[in-house]
């Protein structure tokens, strides 16, 4: 049975903005981010891990880096969703857009303009999560870092959730999850282990395009 180790990247600029950074380019860790991912390096420290894989796009990358895997395999099935015209807006101006609540209550009806569908992500994502699983042998670690929304369809799938409900799940930029993929079904054995537990109470996480998480006092909103 393989460990999938989940991990959203750490805060981004975007994240302490309240944009929808989604795939754009030169978006990388605020200084917040980048001591949540220095912090996963002794996180990890002592787990013998066979592979790392990162979402290509710049975050997940300095996240993987800072963690200790500066050689983790690109993955394109890890990246962020494509939202189309929704790139690089502020969410709380989205979150008056008519599609805001569809994407809440029914995510999988839901087609960016200009973009990926939530299904095209979440099978996208659960897929190349399931095959990175298949990979690799029986008892081995795997790590992998990639964005909110793909991490919470990789848990909802695991849990056996309908896709519908996957905003009910939360990750934590830096927030590390662990999924063991078996013969039978996979087994979700942690959500959000590790990391500040003060800062992911206090943080505002109410369920939010490209995965939220807010801490109190920043400037975004949404």
């Amino acid at each position: 049975m393989t460990k999938v180790v989940l991990i959203r990247h750490g805060r981004s600029t975007a994240n302490a903005d309240g944009v929808l950074a989604g795939r754009m380019a030169g978006v990388g860790l605020d200084d917040v981010g980048r001591a949540q991912a220095a912090a996963l390096r002794d996180l990890l420290r002592g787990i013998r891990v066979a592979a790392a894989y990162t979402s290509p796009v710049q975050r997940c990358r300095e996240t993987a880096a800072l963690a200790g895997f500066p050689d983790a395999g690109l993955l394109d099935d890890l990246t962020e969703c494509d939202y189309g015209d929704w790139t690089g807006s502020s969410l709380a101006t989205l979150a008056g857009d008519g599609l805001w609540s569809t994407i809440q209550a029914s995510p999988s009806s839901v087609r960016f303009p200009g973009g990926e569908s939530m299904l095209e992500m979440f099978e996208r994502c659960t897929s190349g999560v399931a095959g990175v699983a298949t990979r690799h042998g029986a008892d081995e670690v795997v790590v992998v870092f990639s964005h909110g929304d793909p991490i919470k369809a990789v848990l909802a799938h695991a849990c056996g959730m309908p896709f519908d409900d996957f905003q009910r799940l939360h990750v934590a930029p830096a927030g590390v999850s662990v999924v063991e993929y078996g013969a039978e079904r996979p087994l979700v054995l942690c959500i959000n282990a590790g990391g500040d537990l003060a800062a992911l109470l206090a943080a505002r996480t109410a369920p939010s395009v490209g995965g939220g998480d807010v801490a109190p006092g920043s400037r975004a909103r949404g």
